[in-house]
C-alpha cells in the first residue's frame, strides 16, 4: 500500500494541515474506522496467520500510531513550556 493513497496517512495529513493547537494534536485521535480496521486486523492476527498485505496494513498502523504518539508528547511539552 502506498503512502500516497493510504487511508490513515491521509487522516493524519488532513488533520496536520487544518494546523491545529497543541491540545487538538494531543485530543487526535483515529476515526472510528480506522480503529475498527486496526481491531479486524488484531483479532484476525491472534485467530490466523495475516496475508502479506494484511501484514502490511498492520505495520503501517503501527508506524502511524508511533508518530502520532510522538507528535502528542512533543505537543504536550509545548503546552508545559512558558513562552
Amino acid at each position: 500500500m502506498a503512502i500516497a493513497s493510504s487511508p490513515v496517512y491521509a487522516e493524519v495529513y488532513e488533520f496536520l494541515l487544518s494546523a491545529p493547537t497543541p491540545a487538538q494534536v494531543i485530543a487526535f485521535h483515529a476515526s472510528e474506522a480506522t480503529q475498527d480496521r486496526v481491531q479486524v486486523l488484531l483479532d484476525a492476527n491472534r485467530d490466523r496467520t495475516l496475508t502479506a498485505d494484511e501484514e502490511a496494513e498492520l505495520d503501517e498502523f503501527q508506524q502511524v500510531n508511533h508518530f502520532v504518539s510522538m507528535l502528542k508528547i512533543y505537543a504536550g511539552q509545548r503546552l508545559n513550556t512558558p513562552t
